[in-house]
């Protein structure tokens, strides 16, 4: 069985309208998830009822744009929230549980928000060594 998928793009404006339907609806939250992309961020919301789900994409143009905070519709979001700060960068506003960047111990800050790093390596020199 294969569930029902809705995949909807929206503005940054209209999600917490949404959000609000979908918990009005009785909707779980499933997951929040977030992209690097070559021209910035896309943010997924994705949302669960009788095995029918729907998924609101935003896409950000840079993790400077201000996201709001949909943990005063759905309060678990706070963890989703505060990962997508910690790892991306993103900027949102209201957390009601706001870890200010603590939820988890990096490296490096925002280790997610540079695009991957691809290194080609010189097979020459191991090559010569092989002869």
């Amino acid at each position: 069985m294969i569930e029902d998928q809705k995949m909807l793009d929206i503005n940054l404006t209209d999600l917490n309208t949404l959000i609000q339907t979908c918990f009005d609806e009785l909707y779980r939250l499933v997951q929040i998830g977030c992209t690097k992309t070559g021209e910035g961020y896309e943010v997924n919301y994705s949302f669960d009822k009788n095995y029918k789900f729907v998924n609101y994409k935003i896409k950000l143009k840079s993790n400077e744009e201000e996201i709001p905070s949909i943990t005063g519709i759905y309060w678990n979001a706070f963890l989703y929230e505060n990962e997508l700060h910690d790892l991306f960068g993103l900027k949102i506003k209201g957390i009601n549980v706001d870890f200010q960047g603590k939820l988890y111990k990096l490296a490096q800050p925002f280790p997610f928000s540079c695009g991957p790093e691809i290194k080609i390596v010189e097979k020459k020199e191991e090559k010569k060594n092989e002869q």
